[in-house]
């Protein structure tokens, strides 16, 4: 494979030009063909392939999910974190999984350039500007993977907080259009585009008029007693969030995101002054019900500051979800959150046809 552009800070190559589904020379419609074909992303630019990637490797599970929904689980070498990518979710999708003992964690207090050369994949899924950024890379660490081991395809879309990120960002289903470019698998890509929107279109058809303000809160610790705050904004992460129609109480009242470097936590006496209608605690890992009551929700009624909170009070404590979804993580996301919020009209019943995502994954489609 041959990368076909140095570009780690914004822009695309001069003179580039693309299809819709990001590739250039090939049609990306699911076949096998060995010929050469190339993808165009930013912030890097035009990639060349000489033929469809076996062994990729993303960061984070967003990508990750995306790879497995186009057929591509057995080829997945590594995560950043592996409990950071919602995995467990396939078990409910018939004859779909992903083989966690097989996948390498990237993350080894810090990520180091060796692991990479150890794992020789096929390509990175990953924007290189990540790596820079947020793991303390050089660009000429990036550079380096990119001619010895593989080139780098990715933009980091779950947030858009990062000041590091001037460039363009893509939607999930624009990330997961340049994916299927990449594995030359359109169809796939294109059944779930269009399942996406059949199941969208009911779950929106039944909100209510009004829906609540939220606050989208990611413990300190467990049982909380502080958060790092996460603003419902245009990122990937709050795809669920904003379909629902929600609106952002921490937004509306100046509460700086997380992720935009100060780190910071809020208090409840500060959740207090915010009083939102939900409470939405994210949490990574496998969450079931039970811990959720247990840990978190059961804390906050006992609490002597939390339990005047609205949302407390009218129990409207809900699972925020993973921060990165894919395709199929999202749809999970999608339908707990209509559950927790609006459980009159959702609760008890599945949103979407497990059978038919899964059919998509395995190629029955």
């Amino acid at each position: 494979m041959v990368y076909g552009s140095a570009v780690v800070g914004s822009g695309l190559l001069a003179g580039c030009t693309s299809d819709t589904d990001g590739s250039t020379t090939a049609s990306g419609d699911g076949g096998t063909d060995d010929s050469s074909y190339s993808v165009t992303m930013e912030p890097v630019g035009t990639v060349e392939f000489d033929s469809v990637p076996e062994t990729w490797i993303p960061y984070t599970g967003d990508y990750a999910d995306m790879g497995v929904a186009l057929g591509q689980g057995d080829g997945l070498s590594a995560i950043g974190v592996s409990a950071r990518f919602g995995s467990h979710l396939y078990e409910e999708l018939p004859g779909v999984s992903v083989d966690q003992d097989g996948i390498t964690e990237l993350y080894q207090d810090g990520t180091g350039k060796e692991i990479f050369y150890e794992l020789d994949a096929d390509v990175h899924v990953i924007d290189p500007n990540f790596m820079v950024n947020r793991l303390q890379w050089d660009e000429a660490d990036v550079e380096e993977i990119r001619e010895n081991v593989a080139p780098f395809f990715g933009n980091t879309v779950f947030s858009q907080v990062y000041d590091w990120h001037d460039y363009e960002y893509y939607t999930l289903y624009e990330a997961f259009e340049k994916l299927a470019a990449v594995f030359q698998q359109r169809e796939r890509y294109t059944a779930f585009e269009e399942y996406h929107d059949e199941v969208l279109a009911d779950v929106q058809s039944r909100l209510p008029d009004e829906t609540p303000n939220i606050a989208v809160l990611y413990p300190e610790g467990v049982p909380p007693e502080a958060f790092y705050p996460y603003l419902i904004g245009s990122g990937t992460q709050s795809k669920h969030w904003n379909d629902l129609n929600v609106g952002d109480a921490l937004a509306q009242h100046d509460i700086t995101d997380a992720q935009a470097g100060n780190g910071g936590t809020i208090d409840y006496e500060t959740l207090l002054e915010i009083d939102p209608d939900v409470l939405a605690i994210r949490l990574q890992g496998e969450i079931t019900d039970e811990y959720f009551e247990e840990e978190i929700a059961s804390h906050l009624r006992n609490h002597d500051v939390a339990s005047d909170l609205q949302a407390v009070e009218n129990d409207r404590i809900v699972y925020g979800g993973l921060t990165y979804q894919g395709p199929i993580i999202h749809l999970f996301q999608l339908e707990r959150a209509a559950q927790g919020l609006y459980p009159e009209e959702f609760a008890g019943s599945e949103l979407f046809d497990r059978q038919r995502v899964a059919d998509i994954v395995t190629g029955k489609f």
